[in-house]
C-alpha cells in the first residue's frame, strides 16, 4: 500500500476543504473521513481519508494520485490563508487486532482499522478479495477519471454527503442522486472460466461493461445494469452477476 500523507494547516484550512470535497469534515471529530476530489463536471480525479493532525488536517492520498492532488489543491488555494505540506508519515491498515492509536476505516466495517506513523504492524488481509467481497474500489483501477462517485458506491461507502452544501462537482452528484436512476456502476460478478482485468464483457454479443479487481471466482465489474440481467462473456469465461 503506496501512500502520502499530505498536510493542510492554517486558518482557512477547514473551510477551504469543506468547499472542496464531497464529504462533510465535521465529521473530523468522529474520527477518519472518506471523501473524493471531483472536476466541475462531477467525475473523479482522487479519493482519501482525512483526519486531524496536530493544527491541521491530513489528507491520505495513493501515491499515484499524490501529486496531482497536491497541484490541484494549490490551484484552487487562491489567497486563501494556508499552507499545504507533506508529512513525513507512514500509513498502515489491517483487520485483526486493533493497535492503539488506530482509527475505524469509515467505509466499511469489514475494511478494518488505518494508523499513522506507528511501529510495523504485521498484517496478512488479502485486501483484493476483501475488496471484491464488499464492492470497494480503488484508485486506478476501478476509480479511473471516468468515474461518476455514485456509480462506485460512494453513497454506501460514506463517501458523500448530500447535506453539506456545496463542493467542486456537487451539482452532477445531487442530481444523479435525486433526479436519475443509475444505469451504470460498480457489481461483483462470479467467473466461470479464463478472464483478465481488463477484458471487455459482453451480452449476448452487445457490450455490457468491463471485467475489474478478479479474486477466485468473483470479481468486480463496471456494468451496464440493463445487459446485465443475464449470463455474460469476458475473455473465454461465462459471467454471473451477484450482486
Amino acid at each position: 500500500m503506496q501512500r502520502r500523507i499530505l498536510h493542510i494547516t492554517g486558518p482557512d484550512g477547514f473551510d477551504f476543504l469543506q468547499g472542496l470535497v464531497t464529504n462533510d469534515l465535521t465529521k473530523l471529530d468522529q474520527g477518519l473521513v472518506y471523501a473524493a476530489l471531483l472536476t466541475p463536471q462531477g467525475k473523479y480525479l482522487s479519493d482519501f481519508f482525512l483526519f486531524r493532525h496536530q493544527d491541521g488536517i491530513a489528507l491520505d492520498v495513493s501515491a499515484d494520485q499524490a501529486d496531482g492532488l497536491l497541484q490541484r489543491l494549490t490551484m484552487y488555494k487562491l489567497r486563501a490563508n494556508l499552507q499545504i505540506a507533506e508529512l513525513d508519515l507512514t500509513a498502515q491498515r489491517g483487520t485483526g487486532p486493533v493497535p492503539d492509536g488506530a482509527m475505524t476505516d469509515p467505509r466499511l466495517p469489514e475494511l478494518g482499522w488505518r494508523i499513522y506513523g506507528a511501529d510495523p504492524v504485521r498484517d496478512n488481509t488479502d485486501w483484493d478479495a476483501l475488496r471484491v467481497a464488499h464492492l470497494v474500489p480503488e484508485a486506478g483501477v476501478e476509480l479511473t477519471p471516468d468515474s461518476f462517485i455514485l456509480e462506485m458506491g460512494f453513497e454506501r461507502l460514506n463517501g458523500v454527503d448530500f447535506r453539506k452544501g456545496c463542493y467542486v462537482g456537487q451539482e452532477i452528484a445531487a442530481r444523479m442522486k435525486h433526479k436519475t436512476e443509475l444505469r451504470k456502476g460498480l457489481a461483483q460478478v462470479r467467473v466461470t472460466g479464463d478472464a483478465r482485468t481488463g477484458d471487455e464483457i459482453t451480452a449476448e454479443g452487445k457490450p455490457a461493461g468491463t471485467l475489474l479487481t478478479r479474486s477466485g471466482d468473483l470479481a468486480l465489474a463496471y456494468l451496464r445494469y440493463d445487459r446485465a440481467t443475464r449470463d455474460m462473456q469476458a475473455g473465454t469465461a461465462t459471467l454471473t452477476r451477484t450482486a
